[in-house]
């Protein structure tokens, strides 16, 4: 009977320590010095100031650590809609509640249940039965529940536990590690399970080389390891990633997970994660750059700026004509009173640095005569220039609400320039194959490309009459075409071993008398196949046909056809 006492004795000591440890649990809304109505930016704000002012980096005083690991606990808890939710109804974060209002039992007392309701394991006391251990007796009793076999409480463990510990029986399992409350203490805090970073993008390999690289965009990049996670920094990378949203793109890498990436890029975290932005400041193809300044979003925010995309060259608006001298890409101006490239055009121009070639001009009115002649009447505007140099306003009066916006829609606005230039451009490549079908005009200007001395063979169509020439255009234009007389010259590296064209008797009388002495004057129309290198020709006066002109031309390139040397060297006047 004596045991018996002593055991009840010794749980009723331990029960009033729990309850003694569990009302004076930390309250989340006091570390942080919250109102409980606070806004999740008023939270953060509190958060980052704590951190940085007890973040054992900063702070050496003794409980500095302890203090930073509450700090982080309610911080935990708060940014948590969830959490937050339950620890407000229960005093719990996991939504335990803990002691829960009960219900009316037996003898005018209360029964009270955790995690279960009735039916569970419960223990029941009424001052009577303790009137010999010294109680005072009252007309109410209480209760207090403990779950079922080995089932977690309000004090983090289950019956068993309790007795297996100190009288050996039952499961085990102590108080090592133990939970008190809804609010951990920093041993929890310290050696608990870990999560990732929130809402960034987990980044391997694969992702890294695919969509990060040589991409044109930048990255706010936070190296860890679960051991090392920093809830301060994290919020400090998410809050900078979300003010430039739009501008740039955050992602986290587990170097305990992609240990192979993180020594490759050298990024492996020491005693604290690390934060890096992938930059385009100092070349094309971009670089990680390490962070190193104070934990701070002013700070971070400034760095990645500072990181963007730069490839829009400032132009001086004086010089601007010449943006149309580009043979390869579409052009594009941003008109703006901005003393320095604003920060949408910049991320821009790293998105669209491999179609687009991007400059920028400060203006201050857009009375500017050089602004009105460029067509523009409202500021800030984009005028661009295609390759073959129309010039177009492609936007002007821009409005920005906010950074994601302005890319998204200005984005549009050079896809569809983008496009026009590809249609420009086809219809320019239409044209100039449709110029190629044509047997060009012989002309002192282009004697030397189409005649020179780097020509195997020129052949010469020569008319009288407008009707000679359509005749000679029809025929040679489709002979120009067939691959007998397209065959490779080895020697000089050409494609063609012929070059095609056309002359006018009438006017070039001189020329012909190169080859004859009379001009060829009895012929409407003939063929001459001149070899440039050897002064030597031969002329065909036949019926100009499809047939006929292909056998002289294979003739001419098998030498079966003999070739008589010029009169003269032939010389267009």
């Amino acid at each position: 009977m004596r045991t018996r006492f002593g055991i009840w004795f010794i749980f009723l000591a331990l029960l009033y320590c729990f309850a003694d440890l569990e009302a004076k649990t930390l309250d989340p809304y006091k570390v942080l010095g919250v109102d409980k109505n606070a806004s999740q930016r008023e939270i953060q704000k509190a958060f980052h100031k704590l951190s940085l002012q007890y973040h054992p980096d900063k702070n050496k005083n003794k409980g500095a650590q302890e203090k930073f690991a509450q700090i982080n606990n309610a911080y935990e808890i708060l940014s948590d809609e969830q959490k937050r939710k339950n620890y407000d109804m229960y005093g719990d974060e996991k939504g335990d509640p803990g002691f829960q209002g009960g219900h009316p039992g037996g003898q005018g007392g209360y029964t009270y249940f955790t995690g279960g309701g009735p039916g569970q394991s419960e223990f029941n006391f009424r001052p009577g039965d303790w009137q010999s251990t010294g109680g005072r007796g009252g007309s109410h009793s209480y209760s207090f529940s403990f779950g079922g076999s080995g089932r977690p409480n309000s004090f983090g463990f289950g019956l068993d536990d309790l007795f297996g510990n100190f009288f050996g029986g039952g499961g085990g399992g102590g108080f090592g590690g133990s939970h008190f409350g809804g609010f951990g203490s920093s041993t929890s805090s310290q050696s608990g399970s870990r999560r990732s970073p929130k809402n960034f993008r987990a980044i391997n390999s694969q992702i890294f080389k695919k969509e990060i690289v040589d991409q044109g965009m930048s990255w706010l990049l936070l190296s860890y390891t679960p051991s090392l996670n920093d809830q301060h920094l994290e919020s400090i990378v998410d809050e900078v990633a979300g003010s430039l949203d739009g501008a740039l793109k955050v992602g986290s890498v587990n170097c305990e997970k992609e240990v192979s990436l993180c020594k490759e890029l050298g990024i492996y975290p020491r005693r604290i994660p690390r934060v890096f932005v992938y930059s385009y400041k100092g070349n094309e193809k971009g670089s990680l750059v390490e962070y190193n300044g104070d934990l701070a979003a002013k700070n971070l925010k400034s760095f990645c700026q500072d990181h963007l995309p730069r490839f829009s060259k400032r132009t001086d608006l004086n010089y601007v004509e010449q943006l149309s001298n580009d043979e390869k890409l579409p052009r594009v101006l941003l008109l703006s009173s901005k003393k320095d490239t604003p920060v949408i055009w910049r991320v821009l121009s790293g998105l669209y640095y491999k179609r687009i070639t991007f400059s920028d001009a400060e203006v201050r009115d857009v009375s500017d005569p050089r602004v009105k002649r460029l067509g523009v009447d409202a500021l800030p505007a984009i005028v661009g220039w295609l390759p073959n140099g129309d010039k177009h306003v492609l936007k002007t009066g821009i409005s920005v609400k906010d950074i994601k916006s302005a890319v998204l829609d200005l984005s549009t606005v050079l896809d569809n320039f983008i496009k026009r230039s590809k249609k420009a451009a086809a219809q320019a490549k239409e044209q100039s194959d449709s110029d190629e079908k044509q047997i060009k005009l012989l002309s002192r200007s282009n004697f030397e490309v189409l005649c020179g001395e780097g020509t195997p063979v020129c052949l010469i169509g020569v008319f009288r009459s407008s009707k000679a020439r359509e005749k000679l255009d029809s025929v040679l234009s489709l002979v120009s075409h067939k691959s007998l007389s397209r065959r490779p010259n080895q020697a000089s590296g050409s494609r063609d071993s012929v070059s095609y064209a056309l002359l006018d008797a009438t006017k070039h009388e001189s020329f012909l008398k190169a080859f004859d002495k009379t001009g060829f004057r009895s012929s409407d129309k003939l063929l001459i196949a001149y070899k440039p290198r050897r002064r030597k020709f031969a002329a065909f006066q036949g019926e100009i046909t499809t047939e006929e002109v292909e056998n002289f031309i294979s003739s001419v390139l098998n030498g079966d056809i003999p070739f008589r040397e010029t009169l003269d060297k032939p010389a267009l006047k």
